[in-house]
């Protein structure tokens, strides 16, 4: 098999793929034991700006945060999004948080309480007035939704509540910012969750409105569900609006990208990258995906492992990009099946890391990030800069 290693053509495809960051990514995170404490841990939204700059300045490919409100919750937007522009960054996606209040025990937009549901909804229409004041390019939305027990509530209506209030937010949210709906097929709730599946969320999705589209986190499937073929199913239906990029090995485990399963990541890459060159509605559905990234780093210093998620998805994206894609179809519609997979593995295998390196010297970037990172003393800088206050963390 072939491999065009045209390299105007694959720094190009580098100039074109943009990924977000979280800000939740570089506060103290933890397991449900214990929240795990970093040296210089930002202490507000805005020194988690300035962490993810640092991580754009070395990596060139991270422009984009997304924010999660109430974590990130200021009085002024305005000047969030000077701060941003400042060190180089855009705001992108508004999360929404609907799982932390007391009052939200049994569900938020689907609580049977109507009082609760409007609570729901008034933060809701908070985050889309988040949306309008940041230009932010999304509002997303995850609900921890469920219930525990046979009998706690009827499926169905709760079912109706989600709809009519995915309905009436996507109708709230300026355009022409998207509403993404994600789904997580268990916790916390123990016996059903609300939305479990891509499929509820395309539903969703497509009964809140035109703008309504489907995130797909990795980390929130089943072992030994296809995710690349639900990202086949969501582009060809035009619903596929974003991922959460994370790795994991036995549930939601926010693990760097591609750190336990690479192949896995490379083959939800192929499918994005060959629909990205079509022409039909499928392709334009690909070439508007958001890649953002959800992980916490409960262990493992933060900036290091964002500079190592972005640097190890470019790398995968570039590898999806050398797929032969005639010589695949030819092989698939020959019925060669060991051919076939060799044009994946033919791009999978070929080692682009010397591309991303001259990519990164012609923009004046170092060509091996996070080793310059390491050795540049910024982050011992940075934990003595921030030694008072208190950091940001799970509540």
């Amino acid at each position: 098999m072939s491999i065009d290693f045209d390299e105007a053509r694959l720094r190009a495809v580098l100039d074109a793929f943009v990924v977000e960051l979280p800000s939740w990514g570089f506060s103290n995170t933890g397991t449900r034991f214990r929240v795990f404490p970093q040296p210089g841990t930002p202490r507000d939204t805005l020194e988690k700006l300035d962490d993810a700059a640092t991580v754009h300045r070395y990596t060139g490919a991270a422009p984009l945060v997304s924010l999660h409100i109430p974590w990130d919750r200021v009085d002024d937007y305005a000047a969030l999004s000077a701060h941003a522009t400042e060190r180089g960054l855009r705001l992108g996606a508004i999360n929404s948080n609907t799982f932390q209040d007391e009052d939200y025990r049994l569900g938020s937009l689907a609580h049977p309480d109507a009082a609760v549901r409007a609570k729901a909804m008034r933060h809701m229409q908070e985050c889309c007035e988040i949306v309008a004041a940041t230009g932010a390019h999304a509002l997303k939305v995850w609900l921890g939704d469920g219930t525990n027990y046979p009998g706690q509530d009827d499926f169905r209506s709760r079912k109706h509540r989600l709809m009519d209030a995915l309905r009436a937010v996507h109708d709230q949210l300026p355009e022409p910012a998207r509403l993404l709906v994600e789904y997580k097929f268990y916790e916390p709730a123990f016996y059903h969750t609300d939305i479990q599946d891509w499929g509820m969320a395309m539903l969703l999705a497509r009964h809140a409105g035109e703008r309504g589209r489907v995130v797909v986190d990795l980390g929130h499937h089943a072992h030994g569900v296809n995710i690349e073929q639900i990202v086949a199913i969501l582009l060809d239906e035009g619903v596929l609006g974003a991922f959460d990029l994370n790795d994991r090995k036995y549930g939601d485990d926010d693990l760097i990208a591609a750190s336990v399963n690479p192949y896995q990541l490379f083959l939800i890459f192929n499918e994005l990258a060959g629909a990205g060159l079509e022409s039909s509605a499928a392709g334009a559905c690909a070439r508007g995906i958001a890649y953002m990234v959800d992980q916490a780093h409960n262990i493992e210093p933060k900036v290091p492992a964002m500079i190592r998620t972005v640097t190890t998805l470019q790398e995968h994206w570039l590898k999806a990009c050398l797929v032969d894609r005639a010589a695949l179809q030819a092989a698939q519609q020959a019925g060669d099946i060991v051919g076939a997979n060799e044009c994946l593995k033919d791009a999978y295998d070929t080692d682009v890391r010397p591309l991303l390196a001259r990519w990164r010297e012609a923009r004046n970037l170092p060509a091996e990030p996070l080793r310059a990172y390491l050795a540049s003393g910024e982050a011992e800088a940075r934990a003595q800069a921030r030694r008072e206050g208190v950091p940001a963390g799970w509540a």
